[in-house]
C-alpha cells in the first residue's frame, strides 16, 4: 500500500524505522520510540489553488486600472496595471509558498499530528483511540487535480478538529490513517492513549 501514497509522504517501511524525515517543530513532539508512519504536506498544487480568490482579485483590479488608464485625468498608465496586478499575485503566492511550508502531517503509532501556521502557529495532536471520526473532503478544485482534505474528530467533540489540507491521493492516506487507528488504538498494538 505504501506504493500508492502520495510523492511527497514519507511513510515508515516497518515499525523497526526510525529514520523519517519529520520537520523539527514536530519533531520535538514525538516522544522516544515513537513510530512516525506517514509524514505528509500539503500539495505543491496548495500554492496556486489557495491563492485563487486573490488572483482573480489581482486581475480584476489590474484591469480596472487598466481601464482607468484611457481618460486623461487618470494618474494610472497600462504598465502600472500589470505591474500592480502582478505585485498583488506575487506576494500572495509568496506568502501560499511560505504557509505550505509550515503545514506539517504526522501520522504515528500512537497519534495524528496537525502544524500549521505562520504568524500563529497552531499544533493538534490526538491519541489514535480518541479519534472517532475521519472525513475525506474535496471541493471542486481539489477534486479536479487529484486532492482531497482529510478531517478528524475526536471522542466528545461534535465538530472535526483538525485538518490535513489538500493532500494528493487522500483516499489512500485515508486508508493508511484507518489502518493505523485499527492497528494501534482498537487492538492495543500500539501505546494509543499515553
Amino acid at each position: 500500500m505504501t506504493g500508492d501514497l502520495p510523492a511527497d509522504a514519507v511513510p515508515a517501511a516497518a515499525p523497526a524505522a526510525t529514520a523519517v524525515a519529520v520537520p523539527a517543530a514536530v519533531q520535538s513532539a514525538l516522544a522516544p520510540g515513537e513510530i512516525v508512519i506517514l509524514s505528509l504536506k500539503p500539495s505543491l498544487l496548495y500554492i496556486p489553488l489557495s491563492s485563487l480568490g486573490t488572483l482573480l482579485a489581482s486581475a480584476v483590479i489590474a484591469g480596472l486600472i487598466s481601464f482607468s488608464a484611457q481618460f486623461p485625468q487618470s494618474p494610472w498608465g497600462r504598465g502600472d496595471a500589470v505591474f500592480v496586478g502582478a505585485t498583488v499575485a506575487g506576494l500572495r503566492l509568496v506568502w501560499a509558498a511560505i504557509d505550505r511550508s509550515f503545514h506539517a502531517y504526522v501520522l504515528t503509532d500512537r497519534r495524528v499530528i496537525a502544524r500549521r501556521g505562520v504568524l500563529r502557529t497552531v499544533l493538534y495532536e490526538s491519541p489514535l483511540s480518541r479519534i472517532q471520526n475521519t472525513i475525506v473532503v474535496q471541493s471542486l478544485r481539489e477534486r479536479v487535480f487529484g486532492l482531497g482534505t482529510l478531517g478528524f474528530a475526536t471522542a466528545g467533540r461534535s465538530t472535526f478538529d483538525a485538518f490535513w489540507e489538500m493532500l494528493p491521493k487522500p483516499f489512500v492516506v485515508h486508508r493508511t490513517v484507518l489502518d493505523a487507528i485499527e492497528r494501534y488504538a482498537r487492538r492495543g498494538g500500539g501505546v494509543a492513549g499515553q
